[in-house]
């Protein structure tokens, strides 16, 4: 049972012998460096061109795995991790320049 689980893993059109698993697969790794960068850098760091790209790169290509045949849920689960984590990223960025920008404007 469980070997004819995984070889239809593995011979899916989507599984681990073409480049439609592989790809979303290392994507992963942006995923992990924006996690990371969440815990470790200051809000001011973040680049917004950098993180407005990976979000609509993450929606753009999370509806795209919907939409193919055979649909890619590898892909559809890394894109959207990519959008949920710039848009944390974002919201990081936009809350630490409304704050300083607040505190500025009361201590003139």
């Amino acid at each position: 049972m469980a070997f004819s689980k995984f070889q239809a893993f593995y011979n899916h059109p989507a599984g681990p012998k073409t480049i439609h698993f592989w790809a979303p697969t290392f994507k992963w790794a942006v995923n992990i460096a924006n996690v990371v960068d969440i815990s470790t850098k200051p809000a001011e760091t973040v680049s917004y061109p950098q993180q407005a790209a990976l979000a609509c790169s993450g929606l753009i290509w999370a509806k795209y795995s919907t939409v193919i045949t055979p649909k890619n849920w590898n892909l559809f689960g890394v894109s959207f991790a990519m959008f949920v984590t710039a848009s944390y990223q974002l919201s990081r960025k936009i809350q630490h320049e409304f704050t300083n920008t607040s505190t500025v404007a009361k201590e003139y």
